[in-house]
Parts: structure tokens; C-alpha cells; sequence
């Protein structure tokens, strides 16, 4: 509502800026770029973190899936080693490995669509998380923002990223099917959550 409140007073300004120019082309191409800025700049940048009811939603999920949740929201130490062998332990359930950071804007758009995602689909599809070259501190504060029910595990060194062949950038997400083979690799952020959904459908078997 600030932010609203704010944006009519600029607004109301700027157009009273283009209301003293005398008529012309110049004065319609100063409007066409006024009314575009809300367009291009509304957002707050909060695309909302408020997580589903995960402990309702995902109750009697299979066991390892469950053992899983019950470390939900964690930060987990022990690099490439200790990832591949969860994916291990993990195998007979496709598993969704989300590379993220606290630091990457375009991760603090898609981590509610995980959200989403996890809570409708975590009694069949394992989910993971990969903290990429953060600090701890930066990394739970994001997880406060942003709550899972699986847990992350970090990787400062890029050397899970290696694993599941993501290191270009991040936001990534790798997909395994429940043999534990990785069948797909997404290279950045998805463009909308119906995309993510519709990977996990096409390649989570």
C-alpha cells in the first residue's frame, strides 16, 4: 500500500511535467514512457515466501521421503560425498535437486513455486536443495524467508554443481528419475512455476 501510495504521488508529478510541455511528439513520447514505468518497475521484489502447511500435506509420505522432510529447512554439511549419497539412499523415488543462493534475485522468484511444488508433489518426488557458494548466515536467513521441507545442502566449492552439471549459473535444477539417473538439467531460473511443474511431470518418473 507505501509503495502504492508512492508511486500515485510520482505519477501525479510526471504528468503534470507533461502537462506544461507544449503538444507535440515530444510531450506523447514522455507520456508513453511514463505510464510504461509501472510495467517495468512495479515490482517489490517480495514474490512471497509463505510456505503450505508442509507437515499436513506431507504426512505418510513413503519412509526415505519422510526421513528426508524430517530434516526440512536444513542446512547440511559434507559436499558431493554426502549428496550422493542421499540420491543413494534416495533411489525408487525421482528426486528434484534445486541449486539456489541467498544472493540470487532470480532464486527468491522461483523458490515459492518449489514451495508449491514440493508440498503437492513430496509424497512421490523427493526434493533436495543446493546452497551455491554462500555464507551459512546469508543462507538460513534466506531459508527463514523462504521455508522447505527438504533440506539443502551446501556447496561452497561448486563441486555438487559439478555433479549434477550446473555450474553456468543459478539458479539450476536437475531432475533424476527414481532408477537414479539424472535425465534433465535446467540452466537457470524457470519462467513460470507451470514450466517447473511441467519438467517434474515430463521427467520425475
Amino acid at each position: 500500500m507505501l509503495n502504492q501510495m508512492r508511486w500515485n504521488r510520482v505519477f501525479k508529478g510526471r504528468m503534470s511535467s507533461i502537462a506544461r510541455l507544449k503538444r507535440g511528439p515530444a510531450a506523447a513520447l514522455l507520456a508513453v514512457v511514463v505510464l510504461a514505468l509501472p510495467a517495468c518497475g512495479s515490482g517489490s521484489g517480495d514474490h512471497g515466501g509463505k510456505a503450505p502447511n508442509y507437515r499436513k500435506v506431507l504426512a505418510g509420505a513413503p519412509k526415505p521421503l519422510a526421513q528426508l522432510y524430517d530434516q526440512a529447512n536444513q542446512l547440511l554439511p559434507g559436499g558431493a560425498a554426502a549428496f550422493q549419497k542421499r540420491l543413494a539412499e534416495l533411489r525408487g523415488h525421482p528426486v528434484v535437486v534445486n541449486k539456489w543462493a541467498s544472493w540470487c534475485g532470480p532464486c527468491r522468484e522461483e523458490m515459492p513455486w518449489l514451495q508449491r511444488e514440493a508440498a503437492r508433489r513430496g509424497k512421490r518426488v523427493a526434493f533436495i536443495g543446493v546452497d551455491s557458494k554462500d555464507s551459512d548466515a546469508a543462507a538460513k536467513q534466506f531459508l527463514r524467508e523462504f521455508p522447505v521441507p527438504y533440506p539443502s545442502y551446501t556447496d561452497p566449492g561448486q563441486d555438487i554443481a559439478e555433479v549434477i552439471d550446473a555450474t553456468i549459473g543459478t539458479p539450476a535444477t536437475a531432475i533424476y528419475d527414481s532408477s537414479g539417473k539424472q535425465v534433465h538439467v535446467q540452466q537457470g531460473q524457470y519462467a513460470s512455476q507451470v514450466a517447473l511443474a511441467a519438467d517434474i511431470e515430463r521427467y520425475a518418473r
